[in-house]
C-alpha cells in the first residue's frame, strides 16, 4: 500500500510544479466588471478567434491588465478602445467600424452571395436553352417510345427478345 502512495506521488508531483501562481482577489469588482465586459468585445491579438476576456494567451494576460490600469486611471471605454486600436489597429475590435478599409469585411459576405446568385441564375437559364435547343425530332421520339415501350426497332428490323 505505501509502494502505491510512493508510486501516485511520484506520478503527480510534476502536475505540482505546472500550477499556477494564485490571482490575487480583485480589488474594485465594479472595476473587474468593467474590464470583463470590454475584454469580451476587443479580440485576443494571439488567439485571433477568442475575444481577451476568453483568452488565456500572455499577450491577452497583458492586454487585460493595460485595460484595467487605463480604467484605474479614470478613462472611459471609448477612450480606452481608441488607445488599444492606435496601438493595435481596427483587428482589436471584434465589430471594427465601418469605413475604406473595413469595407470588404463588412460587405464581402453580401457581394458573394449576391454574385452566387447570379451565376446560379446565368448558369441555370442556359441549361434551359440547350435543353430547349435539344429537342427530339418526330423520328427520334418514335424511336424513343418504340423502346421505352418494349417495341420493334424497325430501322434495325429487331424485333422485342
Amino acid at each position: 500500500m505505501k509502494s502505491f502512495f510512493l508510486i501516485m506521488m511520484l506520478v503527480l508531483a510534476p502536475l505540482a510544479v505546472t500550477a499556477g501562481e494564485a490571482q490575487p482577489m480583485v480589488e474594485d469588482p465594479v472595476l473587474e466588471k468593467r474590464v470583463m465586459a470590454l475584454s469580451a468585445e476587443l479580440r485576443c491579438l494571439v488567439c485571433q478567434n477568442q475575444s481577451l476576456a476568453d483568452s488565456h494567451a500572455e499577450l491577452a494576460a497583458d492586454l487585460r491588465r493595460e485595460v484595467r490600469d487605463l480604467m484605474k486611471e479614470g478613462k472611459s471605454d471609448a477612450e480606452v478602445v481608441d488607445y488599444l486600436v492606435a496601438r493595435y489597429g481596427d483587428f482589436v475590435r471584434y465589430r471594427p467600424p465601418v469605413k475604406s478599409t473595413t469595407a470588404l469585411l463588412w460587405f464581402g459576405p453580401l457581394i458573394l452571395a449576391v454574385t452566387g446568385a447570379v451565376a446560379l441564375f446565368v448558369s441555370l437559364a442556359r441549361r434551359r436553352k440547350r435543353i430547349a435547343d435539344a429537342a427530339l425530332t418526330d423520328e427520334q421520339r418514335k424511336r424513343a417510345a418504340a423502346l421505352l415501350n418494349g417495341g420493334v426497332n424497325e430501322e434495325a428490323g429487331e424485333t422485342k427478345a
